[in-house]
């Protein structure tokens, strides 16, 4: 979900006719500061998993953007980084107690009826247990899913918490201080280029980073059987 970030803070910077003000939904973001900005990026972070926010907004943005909020001085890092870490943390616990309590019904309805990386989420669980708790906060849908389908499966709570603790930290540090290095790189850039300049090279990173996932996309796609010949019919 990089890509998406990578977008979403491209937008962020984006102008319409000739204002330096950012334009856009995520650019709007940046406008926020103080209780305001704290609050609106710790419910999205708790939201994620909790209400499945996660399906329409990757947690990971509203992070980033908590992050370059703070590195354009428009909250405190510090304070910023515990509210993240907090809300996700929690957000995943009732997460884990929706689907221990209303998995079969969340499942019979959308967002998650007949979506394939429920299956895909469910193996990784089968599979590794504890720790894909963990794996599944770094990966986009799965760090929405998760939490519940642990829930649904009857992972013991206190091994849920452990797992999610430690990759709630990770997560909420790790994407936190990326915006804010970001934040703190486009301010630079921004003063030694000028603005238009500084769009320029967030739109080769974000295309870059484009071209990779489309890449790696197609790599993983899997193979589509082909159709039985007229031929093999008759035999």
């Amino acid at each position: 979900m990089t890509v998406l970030t990578a977008g979403h803070l491209l937008l962020a910077t984006s102008t319409s006719h000739g204002s330096n003000q950012p334009t856009g939904f995520v650019g709007s973001l940046l406008h926020f500061h103080g209780p305001a900005a704290y609050a609106l990026v710790g419910f999205l972070a708790f939201a994620e998993a909790a209400l499945l926010v996660g399906f329409f907004l990757p947690g990971e943005t509203a992070v980033v953007i908590g992050g370059v909020l703070a590195g354009l001085h428009q909250v405190n890092l510090g304070l910023m980084i515990v509210i993240v870490v907090v809300c996700a943390i929690a957000g995943d616990s009732v997460g884990y107690e929706v689907g221990k309590k209303a998995g079969p019904w969340i499942l019979d309805h959308r967002p998650m009826k007949g979506n394939p990386g429920v299956a895909k989420t469910t193996a990784l669980l089968e599979r590794y247990g504890g720790p894909a708790v963990f794996l599944g906060r770094f990966m986009a849908f799965a760090r929405a899913v998760i939490p519940g389908l642990a829930g649904m499966s009857g992972v013991r709570y206190r091994t849920f918490l452990f797992y999610n603790a430690i990759g709630g930290v990770l997560w909420g540090v790790g994407y936190t201080l990326l915006g804010y290095v970001v934040g703190k790189s486009f301010e630079r850039i921004l003063k030694q280029v000028g603005l238009w300049s500084a769009i320029a090279i967030v739109s080769v990173v974000v295309v870059a980073f484009g071209v990779h996932h489309l890449l790696k996309r197609r790599k993983d796609r899997p193979v589509q059987p082909t159709s039985v010949s007229a031929a093999d019919d008759k035999t």
